[in-house]
This record gives C-alpha cells, structure tokens and sequence, in this order.
C-alpha cells in the first residue's frame, strides 16, 4: 500500500508543478473602437435634361412716317418683317403698337393720325401672318414726343409708331 500514497503525493506534486509552470494567459483583448465604415461616394448628379435654346426676346421697334400720313414707307415694312420674324419664335408675347405725332396739328386730329398709323402697323402685321388677337394699339398723338424740339428734325423723330413686346396674357380682349 504505500505506492498508494506515492501515487497520491505525485499526482499532487505533478498538479502543482503544473500549476506554476503554465504561461500566464494574454490579456483580454481591449474593445477598439470599430472602423468607420467605408462612406460611399455619392451618388452621380442626374444629367440636367437639356432643354430647347430659349426663342431670343422681341426687341421694342419704332418705324417712321412722312408728314399727316399713314403711308408705310419700304424701310417700315422692312423694319416691321424684322419684328414679325422675331415675334413668330415667341407665341407668348403679345405686341401694343403706339401710334405717335408731332406737335403741328390739333389734338383730336393728332389722336386720329396716331390711331391711323397704328392701324397700319397692325394690319401690315396681321398680313405678315402674326396672329390678330396677339396685337394691340393706341394712339397717344402729340402726348409722348421723344424728341422735344420744335424743328423739323424733332417732328420726325416724333411722326412714329413704337411696337412694344409686351408679356400680358395671349386671350385678352383687343384694346383697339
């Protein structure tokens, strides 16, 4: 019976001789902090869509007349298929035709005059092909003179009409 305590005291002694002789265990790994995830690029801009190159503006013209006539001149005619040119690219604008005169005359007779000279305007327009209901007119006579001389220079810069590219709405009623 004594190998039984030699074998006791062995087992004992091997136990412990393990117990030393163990490394001691690596630390517990530290939490880190996790790595940002990758951030995607964002996302590509939508092409714009392309849209038609805007119609150029209608530009405001004047076209001039002789003395206490209503008569356009070639250089009216060529000055209004200018505009009407420009005006068929812009359906949207609609056109006030101001008929002008000089100082010399009465003012009813110059009110008339100015009417006249806008009413040919119009017409010649309207002939042109520029749609009726898009053009409007008045007559201002003597009242706006854009030249204030009492001179033969002055009085014709003042026997006009000036056509105005106006943005009112297409559908109103004629103010002839």
């Amino acid at each position: 019976m004594r190998s039984f305590p030699s074998i006791l005291a062995l087992t004992a002694a091997a136990a412990i001789a393990c117990a030393h002789s163990q490394p001691e265990p690596a630390p517990a790994p530290q939490p880190q902090a996790a790595a940002p995830a990758p951030v995607a690029p964002p996302p590509a801009a939508a092409p714009e869509p392309q849209r038609p190159p805007k119609a150029p503006d209608v530009q405001p013209v004047s076209i001039y007349f002789e003395f206490d006539s209503a008569v356009l001149s070639p250089d009216s005619r060529s000055a209004l298929q200018s505009f009407f040119d420009s005006a068929q690219k812009r359906p949207d604008t609609r056109v006030r035709v101001e008929g002008n005169c000089d100082e010399r005359g009465t003012r009813e007779y110059n009110l008339a005059l100015g009417q006249r000279r806008a009413d040919a305007a119009r017409s010649y327009l309207v002939q042109l092909g520029l749609d009726a209901s898009r053009i409007s007119t008045v007559s201002y006579g003597n009242e706006r003179p854009r030249a204030m001389g009492h001179d033969p220079e002055s009085w014709r810069e003042n026997r006009r009409d000036d056509l105005v590219p106006t943005a009112e709405a297409i559908g109103r009623a004629d103010s002839r």
